[in-house]
C-alpha cells in the first residue's frame, strides 16, 4: 500500500508517493513523465488530502507534508537539504548507487553520465562502467527533483535527456542558477 498527493509546481502537477508506513518518500513524477510510477502497483496508491489544502485526510501524512514543505522552500529559491526528508526509491542495487550518487551533486551545480559512470565503477572496484547503463539509471530515478537528475548532462554540456520533459530541466537548472553553456563536464 501507498499514499499520494498531488502538489501544484511552477513545473505543472507533480505527485508525491509514500510508503505504507508513512515515513518515506517512494517517488515524486512530474506530469507527464516518463516511467510514471514505474514499479508501483497503481492500484495499491491511495490518494491522500493535504492539511494545507484545508482537507482533512484519514490518515496522518508527516511524510508527504515534509516533502510539500521542501517543495515550497524550493521552488521560492531555497536551497532545503536533501537529508531532511527520509527517501526510500525502490530500483536495483546498481541504480540505488547511481541514485546515491545524485544526491551529492550540489545545488546550482552540474555533472556529466560520465563522471557518474567512473564514480561507479570506482565505487563498485570496476576498470570501467558504461555512462549509457548510467543514463538508464538515471532517467528511471523514481524521486525526480529532490534526487536531482535534472543536474546530469553529456559529456560536453548537451542538455541530453530528463523523464519530466526537457523543458522542465531546463527551467530546473536555470532555477538553481546553474551554468550550462559552454561547459566541459570531463
Amino acid at each position: 500500500m501507498y499514499y499520494s498527493r498531488e502538489y501544484k509546481s511552477p513545473l505543472g502537477s507533480i505527485t508525491l508517493v509514500c510508503d505504507d508506513n508513512k515515513r518515506h518518500i517512494v517517488g515524486l513524477w512530474l506530469e507527464g513523465q516518463k516511467y510514471y510510477m514505474d514499479g508501483l502497483d497503481a492500484s495499491q496508491v491511495i490518494p491522500s488530502k493535504s492539511e494545507k489544502s484545508g482537507e482533512v485526510s484519514d490518515h496522518k501524512m508527516d511524510i508527504l507534508d515534509k516533502a510539500n514543505h521542501w517543495l515550497d522552500r524550493y521552488f521560492a529559491g531555497q536551497n532545503p537539504p536533501i537529508g531532511e526528508l527520509s527517501l526510500k526509491p525502490e530500483g536495483t542495487a546498481f541504480r540505488q548507487e547511481v541514485w546515491s550518487i545524485l544526491m551529492n551533486i550540489p545545488y546550482g551545480q552540474v555533472t556529466s553520465y560520465a563522471s557518474i559512470a567512473r564514480q561507479v565503477a570506482k565505487n563498485l572496484g570496476r576498470e570501467s562502467m558504461s555512462a549509457q547503463a548510467v543514463g538508464g539509471a538515471v532517467g528511471h530515478n523514481p524521486i525526480s527533483i529532490i534526487i536531482p537528475c535534472h543536474r546530469v548532462l553529456g559529456r560536453h554540456g548537451d542538455l541530453t535527456g530528463y523523464a519530466g520533459g526537457l523543458d522542465k530541466k531546463i527551467w530546473l537548472l536555470n532555477h538553481e542558477g546553474a551554468s550550462v553553456r559552454n561547459t566541459s563536464l570531463d
